[in-house]
């Protein structure tokens, strides 16, 4: 099996769910062998699923990966090239009737901003799709995202597309393979702030002066106002699957660092 498909299927076991479910199912033999050891995978679930899914934590989690990188439009310098790593793209498939945005879409229309704010002349859009996952009719994301790039008015004469790339280590070898040969080695970096620490790393790696301009932000400035009203207190300490989800994402980062550095891609 390859790197990639391993890399999708085995942190399914660490994420939150993932172990959840697992915890439950060596309850199931435990009861059936071991009763007396029958509490402790099931307190080991339901403390697991609280933290994950609860508001302080995952937004405490999230926040130390999005706030390392903190850029306003206007502070952001000029560059040589604007790079827009992908991920955020649904594909034209039926019964869509276009292109759709997922959250991460915020990419692309940030990366048209900065290009209309003449922060740099060019973009470069970086994105394939796994194969197992796609349809064979499909275009790239980069494809997608040059489309979209496009209907927000950037000519398609400043894009670059890579459509290869099926991870953020791909992004960043294929990104330097084309733009060495221009001699450009000043980029701005555009994706979601949670995937910016690992990216970053990852593109300076090999060999790029990198500019992050991290959007896409899941945790901001009103997440964290004092609100002492009892209303908000209770809620807060429920759980909430959004929170579980945002969790997940920055447990999947954390994870890709580690992985990454053991590969010694960063």
């Amino acid at each position: 099996m390859d790197f990639l498909f391993l890399s999708k299927l085995l942190p399914l076991f660490l994420y939150p769910l993932g172990f959840v479910c697992f915890s439950l199912l060596i309850a199931l033999v435990l009861w059936w062998k071991f009763p007396r050891f029958l509490p402790i995978p099931i307190i080991l679930a339901l403390l697991v699923l609280f933290l994950s899914s609860n508001f302080f934590v995952s937004n405490l989690l999230v926040k130390s990966l999005e706030w390392q990188y903190l850029a306003s439009p206007s502070s952001i310098d000029n560059a040589q090239a604007i790079v827009v790593l992908g991920g955020g793209i649904k594909p034209l498939v039926y019964p869509r009737p276009m292109i759709d945005l997922a959250e991460q879409g915020d990419r692309v229309i940030y990366a048209s901003q900065l290009y209309k704010m003449k922060k740099s002349p060019l973009i470069l859009v970086s994105g394939g799709r796994i194969p197992w996952k796609a349809l064979e009719s499909q275009s790239s994301e980069a494809s997608d995202m040059t489309k979209l790039l496009v209907l927000l008015g950037v000519p398609e004469s400043a894009i670059i597309k890579e459509g290869k790339s099926l991870n953020t280590y791909e992004n960043a070898v294929n990104t330097r393979l084309i733009l060495e040969e221009k001699g450009i080695k000043q980029i701005i970096l555009v994706t979601s702030a949670l995937h910016m620490p690992r990216s970053v790393k990852i593109f300076q790696k090999q060999g790029f002066d990198v500019i992050p301009a991290p959007t896409d932000f899941l945790v901001t400035e009103q997440d964290f106002i004092k609100d002492d009203s009892w209303q908000n207190i209770i809620i807060n300490l429920f759980p909430n699957s959004t929170y579980l989800y945002n969790t997940n994402l920055a447990l999947k980062e954390y994870l890709g660092i580690i992985i990454y550095k053991l590969k010694g891609w960063i």
